[in-house]
């Protein structure tokens, strides 16, 4: 079986700002961490510098307009109403390159998509991909161009049935916009709840429409939601629906954000519920490109990615993380020593499993029947 990984390295140049909770050099930190394990340089491993997606390809999502103002802007030029299409902002800020910057990460996650296509690979990862918030003529939540549904339209354009399967803490409503009429590829997004985090988006009665209809779900978390609730959600709706739909191909995004000790977000998943929910995805036999995201805890992002990639190579990981990456983390501030952390799973409160239990059920009625139709 042989795998594909971009290497992000040369993405380390852009920045989104020294206050922007969005770090770039967390990429750095992932792939130096999966060398220090000796997942690179074997025989059945393929390492992919990103290239940038065409403006044929962004066009498949993004509006010309809108990529003519982010090209603008990145270049320094300022638009009167650069403001109405979400750049210039907070949280999504122009910085020199960053249309450069979007672009190779979206390219990065269409070679992935191609190797699958080609069958070169079963299996790609590209760490810096994952940014599901980007809409058709707006940047949103950190994210200027969609490279998940340019991935995932790159398959659907060669006949492949697509399931795409988001952990981010926050509901992947851009990749859910996308396809919400598609029944050719089925959105699951499982997040903290809209009503308490950005984008305010992902509850459970948002099923899709028209040919789309009951081929986009949703399964939003309480805060403090726990491993127990995500076990819960995997046996009793990600894994059923995914077996359901039969589909060609596995498109994950893995944002940490929902991994204890995030500041942005509060799902209280373990790394070792992290890990688990990995280990079901694989157990699917499916061919997969898995894709980043959120994550703003950086010693987190570094050992969820690297268990990642581990996960899709059948490598199981010794916990003790080489002491090489230890003295190169230090340099950021970023300290980890074990790779599952305590190694604990978390509990979930009763009230999380209630409400979740009423979400599985108004799936089942909704969702899960007209799959097996």
């Amino acid at each position: 079986m042989n795998h594909c990984l971009i290497d992000p390295r040369s993405l380390l140049q852009y920045d989104f700002g020294a206050y922007h909770p969005f770090k770039i050099h967390r990429l750095g930190l992932a792939y130096n961490l999966i060398e220090a394990y000796k997942l690179t340089g074997t025989d059945d491993v393929t390492v992919l510098e990103p290239r940038m997606a065409g403006d044929s390809e962004a066009l498949g999502f993004h509006t010309q307009g809108y990529l003519e103002r982010l090209r603008l802007a990145s270049e320094g030029t300022w638009t009167a109403n650069v403001f109405s299409y979400g750049l210039g902002n907070s949280d999504n800020p122009v910085f020199p390159g960053v249309y450069d910057w979007a672009m190779s990460v979206a390219g990065a996650s269409i070679v992935c998509a191609e190797m699958i296509l080609s069958g070169n690979t079963t299996r790609a990862f590209n760490m810096s991909g994952g940014l599901h918030h980007a809409m058709p003529s707006r940047a949103s939540g950190f994210c200027h161009i969609n490279d998940a549904v340019l991935a995932i339209q790159a398959l659907t354009n060669a006949g492949k049935r697509v399931a795409y399967v988001d952990i981010d803490a926050h509901h992947g409503d851009g990749v859910e916009h996308a396809f919400y009429g598609n029944s050719d590829v089925l959105t699951i997004s499982i997040h903290q709840s809209g009503r308490t985090i950005f984008p305010g988006s992902g509850f459970v009665n948002e099923i899709g429409e028209g040919e789309g209809a009951g081929y986009a779900v949703n399964i939003p978390l309480a805060p403090g939601a726990g491993d127990d609730a995500y076990e819960r959600a995997f046996d009793a709706i990600i894994l059923p629906l995914l077996k359901a739909y039969h589909p060609d191909v596995l498109v994950t995004q893995l944002g940490s954000d929902a991994v204890l000790g995030d500041v942005v977000a509060n799902l209280r998943l373990s790394l070792t519920g992290f890990e688990r929910c990995l280990k079901a995805f694989r157990s699917l036999d499916l061919p997969w490109i898995a894709l980043g995201g959120g994550g703003y805890d950086i010693a987190n992002v570094v050992r969820a990615w690297t268990m990642a990639w581990a996960t899709m190579m059948d490598r199981e990981l010794a916990d003790e993380i080489p002491a090489s990456w230890m003295t190169e983390a230090a340099v950021y501030g970023v300290a980890a020593s074990r790779l599952r952390g305590s190694g604990e799973l978390t509990s979930s409160p009763d009230h999380v499993l209630s409400d979740l239990d009423t979400t599985v059920e108004y799936l089942r009625k909704r969702v899960t029947a007209r799959l097996k139709e």
